[in-house]
């Protein structure tokens, strides 16, 4: 999260962080302007410029440029048990998931809605043990590597799930590697999916609220066992989850 205390009054400020716009709003009671960006996973360490712009109230437009560090993040290697199919799919098996991905990238695709949806902090979907953090390097099954780009809950089969902000329904379906799986859009490029579902409690298109319950948590798809998997994207980008639940939003 960036916090920009700038220093005329501005209208309205926006910004561009690693070619990804940001979109700011004012905090009335600090006299700030916070907006909500990622890092993904591949960014190299380094320094990168957050580009920013705003317009004062009498219409005239300010530039400013800061450098923000990036470090170098440590993660582990696990080895994992699924089944099968996952790592070796009969042909109808991977049809299925060939569609899935043609799918799920398709949705990526759409453009998020401009406005935002959320208010306030996110909240965690469940009250339960971190069992899997982000960027752990996975095997499955002694073949298959992968990068685990979301967070793991360790919570029984059937736990309610709830959104961790207000959205709209993406998708609410079943996939091959994802299960049961329902995607929110919050608005201004950022999405939330949660994964391994038992049950759907909320249809594609619908509009939810912070801390409504979208679905029952499961172990379908390509999972060891019952678990919830959630997984944060910002303008296309994988982030790790646990740093927006920790933001302290106005």
């Amino acid at each position: 999260m960036f916090a920009v205390a700038a220093p005329v009054h501005l209208k309205s400020l926006t910004g561009k962080w690693l070619d990804h716009e940001v979109y700011f709003a004012f905090d009335p009671h600090k006299r700030k302007w916070y907006g909500i960006a990622g890092v993904s996973l591949d960014t190299k360490e380094g320094k990168y410029p957050l580009q920013l712009s705003g317009i004062t109230a009498r219409g005239t437009k300010i530039t400013f440029l800061r450098k923000i560090t990036v470090t170098r993040g440590t993660y582990e290697s696990i080895a994992v048990t699924v089944g099968k199919q996952f790592t070796e799919p009969d042909p109808e098996q991977l049809k299925k998931a060939v569609e899935d991905k043609s799918f799920k990238q398709k949705i990526f695709n759409l453009p998020t809605n401009p406005l935002k949806e959320w208010s306030g902090e996110f909240d965690p979907p469940v009250n339960a043990r971190v069992s899997d953090v982000f960027g752990t390097q996975r095997t499955f099954n002694g073949q298959v590597q992968s990068t685990h780009q979301g967070l793991d809950f360790a919570v029984p089969g059937g736990t309610p799930v709830s959104a961790v902000n207000s959205g709209t329904v993406l998708v609410a379906r079943p996939m091959f590697f994802e299960g049961n799986c329902v995607m929110l859009d919050h608005g201004q490029g950022l999405l939330t999916i949660y994964m391994h579902l038992s049950e759907f409690k909320v249809k594609e298109g619908e509009r939810i609220k912070r801390g409504q319950v979208i679905g029952l948590s499961g172990g379908t798809g390509r999972a060891t066992g019952p678990h919830l998997h959630v997984a944060v994207r910002w303008e296309g980008l994988y982030v790790d989850p646990a740093v927006l639940f920790n933001l302290k939003l106005p």
